[in-house]
């Protein structure tokens, strides 16, 4: 999907300063995490498991922020795997969760795990999706869920994700209540046309002022009637 709306584009892009736009096959996924396909071979004996992670980023020209709550050593032999099934298999075994945002990739314990209720009003949970879809921002590992009724959305996952996903969403909310409210035409009041009849006299009222007197040869009991606009009454004459 492809923002249509230029404005649009530039407040997101403002608002989300250093998550490049980048276009993927699959739109629901988050920026890609290009890594090589050939094996990373890692030895260890006894290693923190953060500095492995901070190792694993400067081996790969990759830069890696590690949450302090990452704690635990790496003992004996890692498997050979690609880069991506080594980072994989840490999320697995020291129970941890990693989101990549375009620039910076980003690994924080499960613990750290972030749900949150947004407000979607005045914006779509379609337009609010789709946004996260084109900028790169969702992924399909983590929750965007609309609430019953459509007016709340979920959002759970890394905080970096979470915290993506909000200022997506309060941009939006922001270039849509900036936009300028269309003029409504108003209508102009409609006349009011009374009919008085005095005998064989007939006067006609708009808005309270006389607009025209005529005679008639026969009386018609005296009263006063709400009549058609003037212009009727000539046009049926």
């Amino acid at each position: 999907m492809i923002l249509k709306s230029i404005s649009m584009k530039a407040l997101v892009s403002f608002i989300l300063a250093g998550v490049p736009f980048i276009s993927t096959s699959n739109s629901s996924n988050s920026a890609p995490l290009n890594l090589p396909d050939t094996p990373y071979n890692y030895m260890v004996l006894d290693q923190e498991l953060s500095s492995a992670l901070q190792e694993f980023g400067s081996n790969l020209n990759l830069k890696v922020n590690v949450s302090s709550e990452v704690k635990g050593r790496i003992r004996g032999r890692m498997p050979e795997l690609q880069p991506r099934e080594f980072l994989d298999h840490l999320a697995k075994l020291y129970n941890l969760q990693w989101y990549f945002d375009g620039i910076v990739l980003y690994v924080t314990t499960a613990k750290e795990s972030q749900s949150r209720l947004l407000v979607l009003a005045p914006i779509s949970f379609d337009t609010f999706k789709g946004t996260l879809d084109a900028l790169s921002i969702s992924d399909d590992r983590f929750v965007v869920r609309p609430a019953p009724g459509n007016g709340l959305v979920l959002t759970s996952g890394p905080p970096r994700f979470v915290a993506l996903a909000e200022q997506t969403l309060n941009g939006l909310v922001a270039e849509a209540q900036a936009r300028p409210r269309a003029i409504e035409v108003q209508r102009p009041p409609q006349d009011s046309v009374l009919t008085l009849f005095r005998g064989a006299s007939t006067t006609v009222l708009r808005n309270g002022r006389i607009e025209g007197q005529y005679s008639t040869e026969t009386p018609r009991p005296e009263g006063i009637v709400r009549a058609p606009a003037l212009e009727q009454r000539q046009n049926a004459q």
